[in-house]
C-alpha cells in the first residue's frame, strides 16, 4: 500500500474495508509468504493489518508528527513484522506485528522531536514516552493528600517509577520541556543584533591547512611520476590501464590486446607495483633523514 499517495483520511477508510483474516487465512499466508516469498501473499497480510497500523500510529500524534509520516512508519514495521515473523511459532500475527510497528513510530518520534538527539537507549526511551503520564499521575496522586512535589522530589520519584537513573530524569525534562531556537536569533539585546550562528566554530579547512594539503599533493604526485618512471613501457602501460583510468581495465582485456594470459598480466603488475612500493619507500626515506 503507497502511503505517500493518499491522506490519512483515504488510508483509514481504504483499510477499514479491508478483509479480516482468521486465524487459518492468515497463517496460510504467512507460511506462502515465508517459504515461497509469495509477494500476493504478503500484500493481503499486510493490507489486513492496516487498520492495526494506523490505529497505533494514531496513538502518537501529541508528539506533533504528521499523522501521514506516522502511518508511514507503521507500515515499514508491519512490514518488518511480516518480513520476519514465523508462522511455526503459534503466535498470532497482530500479536507479532504490535511489537514491530510500536518500535518503529518510537524510533521516527524520538528521530524527530529535536534537531538534537532525545536518547536511544531502551531506558531513555521508555522515559520519553512514559515521563509525562508517570508524572501527571504522582502529581495527582499528591494533589489527593493536599501536597505539592518540588521538582528534585518529583524526578526522584519518576526515576524509580520508571526505573531509570535520576541524571537520565533531569535530562529528559530539560528536553521535554524545551525546543529547538533559530541559529539566527540574537543572542540577547546587549550584543547589537549578534546571532546565535556567528558563535559557532568554523570546522571548514582553514588557509594554512589548505597551503599544507596542497603541498603533500604535489610532494606525492611527483612520488608517483618517478616512481613510475622506473618502471619499463609494458608495466607503465598496465599500471596506466588498471588503476589510474576512471573505468579500470579488467585482466582478460589487457592479456587479449598485449597477446599473454590473464595470469601472466596479473605477475606483471605485482612486480610494477612492487617496483613502485621500493621507490616511493625510497623517496620517503630520504624526506625523513633530511628533516632528520
Amino acid at each position: 500500500m503507497a502511503v505517500n499517495a493518499f491522506s490519512d483520511q483515504t488510508l483509514s477508510r481504504t483499510a477499514m474495508r479491508a478483509e479480516l483474516l482468521d486465524a487459518e487465512t492468515e497463517l496460510r499466508l504467512a507460511y506462502a509468504w515465508r517459504d515461497d516469498r509469495d509477494e500476493e501473499a504478503l500484500h493481503r497480510l499486510i493490507t489486513a493489518y492496516m487498520r492495526l497500523a494506523i490505529s497505533m500510529a494514531s496513538k502518537f500524534k501529541r508528539y506533533g508528527a504528521p499523522m501521514n509520516d506516522l502511518i508511514q512508519e507503521a507500515s515499514v514495521g508491519l512490514m518488518k513484522a511480516a518480513d520476519k515473523f514465523d508462522p511455526d511459532r503459534g503466535v498470532r500475527f497482530s500479536t507479532y506485528a504490535v511489537w514491530w510497528i510500536k518500535a518503529s513510530i518510537q524510533d521516527y518520534v524520538m528521530r524527530n522531536w529535536s534537531m538534537v538527539r532525545t536518547g536511544s537507549t531502551s531506558s531513555q526511551k521508555s522515559l520519553f514516552f512514559n515521563m509525562r503520564r508517570v508524572q501527571a499521575r504522582l502529581e495527582r496522586e499528591a494533589a489527593a493528600e493536599g501536597r505539592k512535589l518540588e521538582t528534585h522530589e518529583l524526578h526522584e520519584m519518576i526515576a524509580i517509577e520508571v526505573g531509570v537513573p535520576l541524571h537520565d530524569v533531569q535530562m529528559m525534562d530539560g528536553r521535554l520541556s524545551g525546543s529547538d531556537f533559530s541559529l539566527n536569533a540574537t543572542q540577547s539585546v546587549d550584543d547589537e543584533g549578534r546571532e546565535w550562528i556567528d558563535a559557532l566554530e568554523d570546522d571548514s579547512m582553514q588557509a594554512a591547512e589548505k597551503v599544507e594539503n596542497s603541498h603533500d599533493t604535489d610532494t606525492l604526485r611527483q612520488w608517483l611520476v618517478t616512481a613510475l618512471s622506473a618502471l619499463n613501457d609494458r608495466e607503465q602501460f598496465i599500471v596506466r590501464e588498471r588503476k589510474l583510468r576512471d573505468d579500470p581495465r579488467t585482466l582478460e582485456s589487457l592479456g587479449s590486446e598485449l597477446g599473454l594470459s590473464k595470469e601472466r598480466v596479473r605477475q606483471l603488475e605485482a612486480a610494477a607495483f612492487g617496483k613502485m612500493r621500493k621507490s616511493l619507500e625510497a623517496q620517503s626515506t630520504e624526506v625523513q633523514s633530511f628533516f632528520a
